[in-house]
């Protein structure tokens, strides 16, 4: 994606400010978010102890916002990375072995885990994302939690990519009637009864934006000021401090 891409991603060999975007279905919110009965219940709490974070990978966002929060706000997290998956970490918090998680899609702790939601089993701390989303009514975007301008910005260029978490895009130099075309078709389609209704079936929320805005989203953050993105940059080396899974 464009923020991996301005980071400099392994192996990343093309230019997403020059494709075509067509639509994206899901402007999501990203959370972070503590097990309730760990005793940590908002983002002031990760600043006065130490607060153990699973994440699956080595590498993903899952491990960046904690190092990202350490050393830019002031946060405690001691990262635990590397299990296998979502899942494992969600069964690490209720045995106890961490007690938060730093990246979870809202719409899945929805769709997946609506029994804790219903029991306050986790408390959402956090969410990642441009702008408030109506249904985290008051749980603090993380770049408002920023003290200073640097900071505030780093944060909204890391939280860019959540408004766009799975779009559909072409080539360069498509012609223009082709791509209103598809533009207009993908519009059409993520507000078809019949896609809606087998969506909802399975727990899927479609949260659609346009191709035209998904553009002028990527067109935004390649206008992220270069000191920001070698800021951002510089964080992951931090990343030695991270502790594995065994």
């Amino acid at each position: 994606m464009p923020t991996h891409q301005l980071l400099g991603g392994q192996g990343v060999q093309f230019d997403a400010s020059k494709f075509i975007w067509i639509g994206n279905t899901s402007d999501e919110s990203n959370t972070i978010v503590s097990w309730a009965a760990s005793g940590v219940k908002t983002f002031a709490d990760l600043k006065t102890r130490e607060v153990t974070v699973g994440a699956p990978g080595t590498f993903t966002n899952c491990v960046y916002y904690p190092l990202l929060m350490n050393a830019l706000l002031g946060t405690k997290f001691k990262i635990i990375s590397g299990y296998p998956g979502g899942n494992e970490v969600n069964l690490a918090m209720e045995r106890g072995e961490v007690s938060a998680r730093a990246c979870q899609a809202w719409s899945a702790w929805a769709s997946t885990k609506p029994d804790w939601l219903a029991d306050k089993k986790i408390n959402i701390l956090i969410q990642v994302r441009r702008v408030p989303s109506p249904e985290l009514s008051g749980v603090p975007l993380l770049a408002d939690l920023a003290t200073n301008d640097e900071a505030r910005m780093i944060l909204k260029f890391m939280s860019a990519d959540n408004s766009y978490g799975r779009p559909f895009a072409t080539t360069p130099d498509v012609p223009g009637d082709r791509v209103a075309a598809l533009r207009k078709a993908f519009d059409e389609t993520v507000r078809d009864p019949e896609l809606l209704a087998e969506a909802a079936k399975s727990d899927i929320k479609l949260t659609p934006s346009s191709g035209v805005e998904v553009q002028r989203l990527i067109a935004e953050l390649f206008e992220t000021p270069p000191d920001i993105i070698e800021k951002t940059k510089a964080i992951p080396a931090e990343a030695t401090k991270v502790a594995r899974v065994k």
